[in-house]
């Protein structure tokens, strides 16, 4: 079978779309002297402006898109997530709240209605968004079915300068572009990106960077505990989402931030047998591990590497919380008693609740896999979404 016969075809407009943006990067790499580094590849075919993934028009989320989230799975999710932020809203005075990459529009929509019913609304809900299209559709949700409570949201275009509040990201760090390391016997390479022929092809090289070496340095205790003589191994680092957790640390005078995303701490991440990584790429709800396929039409993302963002936070001055699974997170915050507002005697409405339910626990679907960490300052109650399932000992 031909590589990528079995995913969908696309029209020929995101043809010639994934064509300009193919072109693009070429450039890039021609202006580099004929390599890039994967980290810069995933950055321009994701982020690069009116051209990537996010800074186009086509859709992501939902049956149109490449994927689905949480808050697109079910309400659910979003109204137990509000009992979290409402209890930490008890603590902190004059509290706003921040999301980051608040795709349709949707958990917004949901944390908002919820807040609301239970008199906990902030003073301000800033959304932090950076592609033009899902901004729109966050502003034509929330005009359509929240225009009483339009005055409380504002949209950034970048971090404020503080915050005394909540800061909430899902399933943003996954899309953060990443390092990818190469481990080879007893010299470490940074796998990047040329033009070789008809299409783009790996080619490692020694690293140059002196933060992206320390780092792969340290992590040969993990990938190579037997200090075996012959290995390979490939994985990726993500610098720029521990800079984020830093820029984050600075910005914060008072409060939490909550991080869902799926991912493990550093001693399962780069476990030996892990050794192909975790790079994986959505397109048209298919996932796939060619990042070079159709680039600007698909999400490329990595796991989170939970280890990393604990230790940068607590290295840069902020408590660590709690880190736990989504599921247990949810059960802890009441996500049973929220389904219980709807009375199974009436199953055309709780029977697909029910179902939803189970999509966000089930360990054989987000339950699991999908991991809950939360950093703070200034926080002196434990919060609620942690009181059980604790983790932190694979951090």
């Amino acid at each position: 079978m031909p590589l990528h016969a079995d995913l969908p075809t696309a029209s020929e407009a995101a043809l010639a779309h994934s064509h300009a943006v193919q072109t693009m990067i070429r450039e890039q790499i021609a202006a580099a002297g004929g390599w890039i580094s994967f980290e810069r590849y995933m950055n321009l075919a994701l982020y690069a402006p009116g051209m990537g993934y996010y800074s186009s028009g086509a859709a992501k989320l939902g049956n149109a898109g490449d994927f689905v989230t949480a808050p697109e799975i079910s309400s659910l999710f979003g109204r137990t997530l509000a009992q979290q932020v409402s209890h930490m809203m008890r603590q902190i005075k004059s509290c706003d709240l921040l999301e980051f990459g608040a795709g349709s529009g949707k958990l917004a929509l949901d944390l908002l209605l919820e807040l609301e019913q239970i008199g906990a609304l902030p003073g301000k809900y800033f959304i932090l968004e950076i592609s033009g299209e899902l901004r729109q559709r966050q502003q034509a949700l929330l005009a359509q079915t929240v225009p009483h409570l339009l005055p409380r949201i504002e949209w950034l275009e970048q971090l404020p300068d503080q915050l005394t509040g909540i800061v909430l990201a899902n399933e943003v760090l996954d899309a953060i572009p990443v390092h990818l390391v190469v481990w080879q016997n007893d010299t470490i390479f940074e796998r990047g990106v040329t033009w070789h022929d008809t299409r783009f092809a790996w080619q490692d090289r020694p690293i140059q960077d002196e933060a992206l070496h320390a780092a792969a340095n340290r992590l040969l205790r993990l990938i190579n505990p037997d200090n075996t003589v012959s290995f390979h191994y490939v994985s990726e680092i993500n610098l720029a989402a521990t800079g984020f957790i830093r820029s984050l640390s600075k910005l914060l005078r008072q409060g939490v931030i909550l991080l869902l995303d799926y991912g493990f701490g550093e001693r399962e991440y780069y476990h030996p047998q892990r050794n192909q990584g975790t790079v994986m790429c959505h397109y048209r709800h298919r996932s796939h591990g060619d990042p070079f396929f159709l680039p600007g039409l698909q999400d490329i993302t990595s796991h989170v590497d939970f280890s990393a963002i604990a230790h940068t936070a607590v290295d840069n001055g902020l408590q660590f919380l709690g880190f736990t699974t989504q599921a247990h997170f949810l059960i802890n915050c009441g996500i049973t008693d929220i389904l219980a507002r709807t009375p199974a005697t009436d199953p055309q409405h709780y029977l697909p609740l029910s179902n939803q339910l189970q999509k966000l626990i089930s360990p054989a679907e987000m339950g699991e896999l999908f991991k809950v960490i939360a950093v703070g300052k200034d926080c002196s109650e434990p919060l609620s979404g942690f009181c059980g399932g604790d983790m932190s000992r694979l951090l």
